[in-house]
């Protein structure tokens, strides 16, 4: 028999049971006093029925409803999109809410710890001090990239990355009649310098340039949302300030985008210059302006120090990508641990994704501190699904091809486990795409499930760190906020550590607890806090997709 440990059962109410090992076809499983013949060859995150059940019975995971039979399944057989279908319980919202008391984690171990970073003259604290370079519209990117290879290497910013590929020896190795099995088998990787030698700007932590594709020719909508996401990434506490591009013509004005920024922060403005191409004697002159100016906020941006802070001035992004079987068991409660302590210590969370709420809404609804909020939730929930559905999607079709490989069937269970990442707070405010973020506690921010636009999305909202999980690895960053990645399982960790920073494997190996685990990786973001580089910073992975509202899950 195999032992106990190789399966899991996540809820009482769970008519499915999760393989932590590779299970054979034909061999039993002894769990909570009932045997189980394996019907199948089960993979390791996939999951198996602990009942027969007939076509339409609901299957249960998490404690939700997460799926409904397309056809008999036999207990002890695989779960798969052969077998179910995604299906999830209706919600509502009651005008009136009782609160249930909630009782935060033990934080005495991090009740005086702090981290080092810049505070802001509007109280808030930046875990790093960045300058912005943005063009308004896409048809400045070129220019953006001209001032980019004027001053990144010059200002000590462009020193070799985390590794470099020597496609010299393989020119000189082709020149020279070298075979073509001699140059597949050639290494050319070459380890890289210190990126942190040599700054000129040492208080600076880097020069940052946010291209994209947007700012006319699309939606007008479009256009203002760009606007207001360009001024969240301004106004987030790791940013000091920046140099804004315009062409002059376009929808996204740079009047949208100054009016957008005086609302957000009109007590304390951070320096901002705008340059329009249109108003210039010349192209030439319109980038020597803007060396120029972004030369004279650097020096300024110089001034300011890390000094220490309390972890209540933390705003911690909640993120999933490349997601399996093991996220919702591991890495995601692991998060949810993180954010139940620094709500604990006052500080803010925010989880985000909300394709990836599709199924545990009622739970979500019934945490929000009020009616008003609640509200907003379930609207906001059932616009967007009804919006995708006109558009010939829906939230149901969220899982991915990885996701589905690694054990993810439905949405719902996918849902049912990023969940988690929230912890068990109350929820104190509820964000449409570019709100900031303006309450402690835990907050929910409208984000389409796509990794990078939700990651664009946390920091343009004010988040000051990014935690982000992933089963199948992604080397996923933000050019403004640090992004800590946590893999659900050890084998993960190991083959990528050149793109992982944690690990929480070890819960499902049994060799430690969610809450042992969630106090180490809450050790680890203080120190990311204070400069320590994450991965995604080593190779400048910096990704920025502005959400296009017209569509994407």
């Amino acid at each position: 028999m195999k032992d106990q440990q190789s399966v899991l059962k996540i809820h009482a109410k769970d008519n499915v049971l999760v393989a932590l090992t590779d299970l054979e076809k034909g061999s039993t499983i002894t769990f909570e006093n009932k045997v189980y013949i394996i019907q199948n060859n089960i993979a390791a995150k996939h999951k198996f029925v602990t009942q027969d059940l007939v076509a339409e019975d609901p299957v249960y995971m998490y404690g939700v409803l997460v799926g409904k039979a397309k056809k008999s399944i036999v207990k002890g057989e695989l779960i798969s999109t052969e077998n179910l279908v995604h299906d999830t319980e209706h919600y509502d919202v009651k005008d009136s809410k009782e609160q249930e008391v909630w009782q935060a984690p033990d934080v005495s171990k991090f009740i005086n710890k702090t981290f080092n970073g810049y505070h802001r003259n509007d109280g808030k604290v930046g875990t790093e001090n960045n300058w912005l370079i943005i063009p308004l519209v896409f048809c400045q990117n070129r220019n953006v990239e001209v001032l980019k290879q004027a001053l990144v290497e010059k200002l000590g910013y462009g020193k070799k990355q985390h590794l470099s590929l020597d496609v010299d020896a393989l020119i000189n190795d082709y020149k020279s009649g070298v075979s073509t099995d001699a140059i597949l088998e050639k290494d050319i990787l070459i380890e890289g310098e210190d990126q942190s030698k040599n700054l000129l700007f040492p208080n600076v932590d880097g020069v940052k340039f946010l291209t994209h594709d947007g700012g006319c020719g699309g939606a007008t909508s479009d256009a203002v949302t760009l606007c207001h996401l360009l001024a969240g990434y301004i106004n987030n506490p790791n940013v000091a300030g920046a140099t804004v591009l315009s062409l002059g013509c376009q929808h996204a004005q740079a009047s949208i985008l100054q009016d957008a920024l005086s609302k957000m922060a009109l007590e304390h403005p951070k320096p901002v210059y705008v340059l329009e191409q249109q108003q210039s004697v010349s192209e030439k002159a319109l980038l020597a302006e803007a060396v120029k100016k972004t030369f004279v906020g650097l020096m300024e941006a110089n001034k300011i120090e890390r000094k220490p802070a309390p972890l209540s001035k933390l705003v911690i992004g909640l993120e999933c990508g490349g997601s399996d079987g093991f996220s919702g068991i591991s890495a995601n409660p692991t998060l949810g641990y993180v954010s139940d302590l620094i709500v604990g210590l006052g500080g803010t969370t925010v989880l985000s994704e909300f394709p990836e709420l599709n199924g545990v809404e009622q739970e979500l609804i019934n945490r929000c501190t009020s009616s008003e909020k609640a509200k907003k939730f379930s609207h906001i929930m059932s616009t967007y699904n009804s919006k995708a559905e006109a558009l010939g999607a829906a939230f149901s079709m969220n899982p991915s091809p990885g996701n589905i490989k690694d054990g993810l069937i439905t949405d719902a269970i996918k849902s049912a486990g990023a969940a988690k990442k929230g912890g068990t707070s109350p929820i104190e405010d509820v964000l449409d795409y570019t709100e900031q973020v303006a309450k402690s506690g835990l907050n929910l921010l409208c984000t389409p499930g796509n990794d990078v636009e939700s990651t664009t999305g946390l920091a343009g909202s004010g988040c000051n760190i990014i935690l982000f999980t992933t089963g199948l690895g992604t080397p996923t960053g933000n050019p403004i906020t640090p992004v800590i990645k946590v893999s659900s399982n050890t084998k993960l960790f190991k083959k990528m550590s050149d793109i992982i920073d944690f690990n929480t494997g070890t819960i499902i190996e049994g060799s430690t607890t969610i809450e042992n685990t969630g106090e180490s990786l809450l050790d680890y973001v203080i120190e990311v806090a204070s400069g320590k580089q994450t991965k995604a910073r080593q190779l400048r992975q910096d990704d920025f997709i502005p959400w296009k509202r017209g569509m994407s899950l």
